[in-house]
This record gives C-alpha cells, sequence and structure tokens, in this order.
C-alpha cells in the first residue's frame, strides 16, 4: 500500500497516518526525517543536502527525491508507506510519479481530508481561550494568526495537488470535519473498495455494517457490472486463438480487468456522493 494524505493544517493528517501506521504495518515517511537520517548516514544523496539544510537554504526537489529514493528500498518500506510532507507541488508531485515508475511502483491513492476552514480556526480560538483561562501556556505556532497564514500557503501550493491527483483518478475523498474513528472507518473502507490493502477486506467496526452506499457494496455491484468486460473477452479469444495463443486464459485476464475497474468506478462515486453531501 502506497498512500498520500492531503489536507491543510488540523484537518488531522498526523492522527490518522499513525492509526494507519499501525493498522497495515507500512511506515510513514516523513521528509524531514529523511533527510537528517540520510545526513546522518552520509549517503550520496544525504551530503548533497548536508550542506544546504547548514546554510538554511531549501533543499531542491531531485535532491528530496533522491533521498526517497533510497528509503522506500529499505526493508522496512515493502509493504508500503504513507508520504509525509511530499508532495506540497504539483512539480514535486511530478517527480514523484517519474520516480515510482522508474522503480515499477504504483501510487494506490491519494487521500484528501476535506475540512472547513472556518470551523478549524474555530476549534484553535476554542483551545487558545480554554488554555488561557486555566493559566497555561499557548505556543507561538498554536494560534488563529499563525493558522490563517499556514492555511494560505496550504491553498496556493498544495491544494493544485486535488486536482493534480484526480485528472490521474487517484483522488479520494473523506470528510475530515467527522471524528476521528469515523474518519478513521472510512479510510479503511476506501482502501478495501480499492484493493489496497493487499487483496483483503479491511477489518469493519464491531457492530456497525456497511450500508447501502459503502464503498465495499460498490465494490460489490462493480464486479456484477462486469457483464461489458465479458463481451470483451470473447473478443479478445477469438484473436487469441488467430494468434494462436490460449483463449481461455485471455478471457479471463479481460474479464478480472473489466471487473476491477468497474469496482474502482462504482467505489470513487460512492465516495464522492459522500463528500458532497
Amino acid at each position: 500500500m502506497r498512500i498520500i494524505l492531503l489536507g491543510p493544517p488540523g484537518s488531522g493528517k498526523g492522527t490518522q497516518a499513525q492509526r494507519l501506521v499501525q493498522r497495515y504495518g507500512i511506515v510513514q515517511l516523513s521528509t524531514g526525517e529523511m533527510l537528517r537520517a540520510a545526513v546522518a548516514a552520509g549517503t550520496p544523496v544525504g551530503l548533497r543536502a548536508k550542506d544546504i539544510m547548514a546554510s538554511g537554504g531549501l533543499v531542491p526537489d531531485e535532491v528530496v527525491v533522491g533521498v526517497i529514493a533510497e528509503r522506500i528500498e529499505q526493508p522496512d518500506a515493502k509493504k508500503g508507506f504513507i508520504l509525509d510532507g511530499f508532495p506540497r507541488t504539483v512539480p514535486q508531485a511530478e517527480a514523484l510519479d517519474a520516480l515510482l515508475k522508474q522503480k515499477h511502483m504504483k501510487l494506490d491513492a491519494v487521500i484528501e481530508l476535506r475540512v472547513n476552514e472556518s470551523a478549524l480556526l474555530q476549534r484553535v480560538e476554542t483551545r487558545v481561550a480554554e488554555m488561557l483561562a486555566r493559566g497555561e501556556e499557548v505556543r507561538v505556532d498554536d494560534t488563529p494568526e499563525v493558522l490563517t497564514k499556514r492555511l494560505a500557503t496550504y491553498r496556493s501550493l498544495t491544494e493544485p495537488l486535488i486536482h493534480y491527483y484526480s485528472e490521474r483518478r487517484k483522488l479520494l475523498t473523506v470528510d475530515g470535519m467527522m471524528t476521528i474513528e469515523q474518519v478513521t472507518r472510512e479510510i479503511a473502507r476506501i482502501l478495501a473498495a480499492i484493493g489496497a490493502v493487499d487483496g483483503a477486506p479491511a477489518k469493519r467496526a464491531p457492530g456497525r455494517r456497511g450500508g447501502k452506499g459503502t464503498p465495499q457494496k460498490a465494490v460489490r455491484r462493480g464486479t456484477r457490472s462486469s457483464t461489458a468486460g465479458k463481451a470483451s473477452a470473447k473478443k479478445a479469444a477469438k484473436a487469441a486463438r488467430k494468434a494462436g495463443k490460449r483463449p481461455a486464459k485471455v478471457a479471463k485476464k479481460v474479464v478480472r480487468k473489466a471487473g476491477r475497474k468497474a469496482a474502482r468506478k462504482a467505489a470513487k462515486k460512492v465516495t464522492k456522493r459522500r463528500a458532497n453531501a
């Protein structure tokens, strides 16, 4: 499983990333931590980054991509990973796509946690007021003013990634204003629906059954709707006979592919409908 979590500051990405790590045994890859580790290890890319970081400069995208390239080859990343802090811009996303293609890897999904910015600001204001009332010190980076600036940066630099990944049919949206548990369950359903969990459906919360519009149902509907795929299989089998290939094997492959495609399409419709609800 290889995924990216998108969302503005305060949307709960860190919390959900940790839950995914614990649930599926994948690793969370933070670009900052990876850079520091590469520098400490003295790798070629780390040595390039060392002088830049020491001078306080921004590490170029190609250096960051190089660090990621080294990191995803390590044994603990074989089961999958969540990218944290990268990509932040469309050029970075393009560089990541090129890297994954070069390594014959695929990105399973980009999960956007969509939130209401006004509600986020209200949360921070409430938290700050409660801390002051208790006589506690408020962190300088945990104020409405700082959050407003961070949200503006997100909108200008990172929000275009939503359109970028949507065009590539990788984007799946979750309502980040739900409770933490609800968001976790929704992400699990989505990952099961797109088959990102090593072919096994994600665990369902005890006592809770998928409703009519859940992605699991969408997968089953999508599988049943593979009739068109069967028609294509007949054509493929006929062509295979002429080419001297095994028609049954070719037909089976076409049906499987069509079924998966229909399932992903159905799941995406359900997720989109929920996000707009």
